[in-house]
């Protein structure tokens, strides 16, 4: 009963905090007469504040979460949350906007706690069942205030700022749920104590043995047999920040020694980075395609479609007939290339409806990698690692991504259109894919290459062919 009472106020809080109607619309609620801005404004000066402040605040947050035990963490992330749209309904200019910015990117580093709180208070052996219905809850929850929010617009002729308002009504509504969730006992790093530790080790190595034909196939899975040795410090009901650092680095070490774990890292990174832009600019790029001062649009429809589809393609992720640990780079430089398409279409032809169609078509793409390169990492690690590695690849795309804005488009940078921009974006994806092209090709190569060494090392079988000879 706790454990359902937990899992069912996490699923209210995922739904109502990714419930937003106005999503889809708030560069077009910026650009509009309610907020009156320009786009270089909202483009340059007030959108790349989040990318920022996410990786600002990105490690203390994660810190913080395993300090603190998770559920303060999530009540900071709905009270971030009320007083962005709060915010975002009452207040006016650039000033104002992009410290607007600053609490969604605490809003949004602030997520490690949802899942991370799920794994302090239910058993291993329900990990896998819990989370499934935490994202598919927090899924629905965004396609679904997607379509409302289209539907109100569209239908109802409402205004863009009373989708504002029905946003923060749904953040309001989800900063009451964290309020009642029991605070966990442990946590992962600063909190973990010995019996504990214990304890999810034997019920890890019980789910391991129930998949272990599944994981033999994945060479990543040596790294759960071999831990790395904590000081009795780090075992202790709440560990020092250095010695908790010491373990991070130690950790970090160790799993990104593993060569797969890693190509799925620099993957996770580099794709994440650039998905995090289009998603960021996308409606920029619509809103200069079809204004919506002039013309009905229809970004609702769209999101909703492009989550659904999304979600389709991370479910049946499992059950593609590929070899990934084999074809693995190679898949994701085809995909990679698929995604770079998208994005050109998106933004060459200046035509909304196969920009529309692209942009589905690249999220769902994403979606499906993401997937299989989380499945890919998650094989190998025990759940104590998870968030750090999670964590790290996270850090890398924002540090990449940050770049990219602060070069390509804050106004300090080249500041450039937003129709540069998306072609600077195809071209990135078109990068990613030649990087494992290479990757795929070196690794084929060296396979080949092993296996003719094989029959030469070994005596019997060339002595047996010279006599067959």
């Amino acid at each position: 009963m706790p454990v359902l009472y937990a899992t069912l106020l996490l699923c209210v809080y995922g739904f109502f905090t990714n419930l937003r109607p106005s999503e889809p619309f708030l560069t077009a609620y910026l650009m509009g007469p309610d907020k009156n801005l320009t786009e270089t404004q909202v483009v340059s000066e007030i959108y790349p504040v989040w990318t920022y402040s996410y990786l600002a605040l990105l490690f203390p947050v994660f810190l913080a979460t395993d300090y603190l035990r998770y559920k303060p963490v999530l009540i900071l992330q709905a009270t971030s949350l009320v007083v962005t749209y709060v915010m975002l309904l009452k207040t006016q200019g650039v000033l104002a906007m992009q410290l607007l910015e600053f609490f969604f990117g605490l809003a949004t580093a602030s997520e490690v706690a949802y899942f991370s709180y799920i794994y302090s208070v239910v058993e291993p052996a329900l990990y896998q069942r819990v989370t499934g219905f935490c994202r598919s809850i927090t899924l629905f929850g965004s396609a679904a205030g997607a379509l409302t929010g289209q539907l109100l617009f569209s239908v109802a002729k409402v205004r863009l700022v009373h989708l504002i308002i029905i946003t923060l009504t749904s953040a309001s509504v989800a900063f009451v749920a964290p309020w009642f969730l029991p605070m966990p006992k442990r946590s992962l790093f600063f909190h973990n104590s010995t019996g504990s530790a214990e304890e999810m080790e034997r019920n890890s190595k019980s789910l391991m043995e129930k998949t272990e034909e599944l994981e033999t196939e994945v060479p990543l899975k040596r790294l759960d047999k071999s831990t790395i040795p904590r000081s009795p410090e780090a075992e202790s009901p709440s560990s020092g920040l250095l010695e908790v650092l010491r373990m991070l680095f130690d950790d970090f070490l160790h799993c990104y020694r593993c060569r797969p774990l890693l190509a799925w890292s620099l993957w996770w990174a580099m794709a994440t980075c650039g998905y995090f832009q289009i998603i960021n600019y996308v409606q920029a790029l619509w809103e200069n395609i079809r204004p919506s001062q002039e013309y009905e649009i229809y970004n609702g429809y769209v999101e909703t479609l492009s989550t659904l589809f999304g979600a389709l393609a991370a479910l049946l992720a499992g059950y593609l007939p590929i070899c990934w640990t084999l074809w693995g780079e190679l898949a994701l430089c085809v995909l990679s290339l698929l995604m770079s398409a998208c994005v050109f279409v998106m933004d060459a032809p200046r035509n909304i409806w196969m920009s529309y169609a692209s942009y589905v078509f690249f999220r769902a793409t994403y979606m499906l990698l993401i997937t299989v390169a989380t499945y890919q990492i998650a094989a190998s690690l025990n759940m104590q690692r998870y968030a750090l590695v999670f964590g790290v690849n996270t850090f890398m795309a924002l540090v990449l991504q940050s770049l990219i804005t602060v070069v390509v488009v804050d106004s300090a940078g080249l500041g450039l259109d937003v129709f540069t921009q998306f072609l600077i974006y195809g071209g990135y994806f078109a990068v990613i894919s030649v990087v494992f092209l290479v990757a795929g090709l070196h690794k084929v190569a060296s396979r080949r290459r092993s296996e003719k060494e094989v029959p030469a090392n070994n005596p019997t079988e060339a002595g047996s062919l010279s006599s067959y000879q």
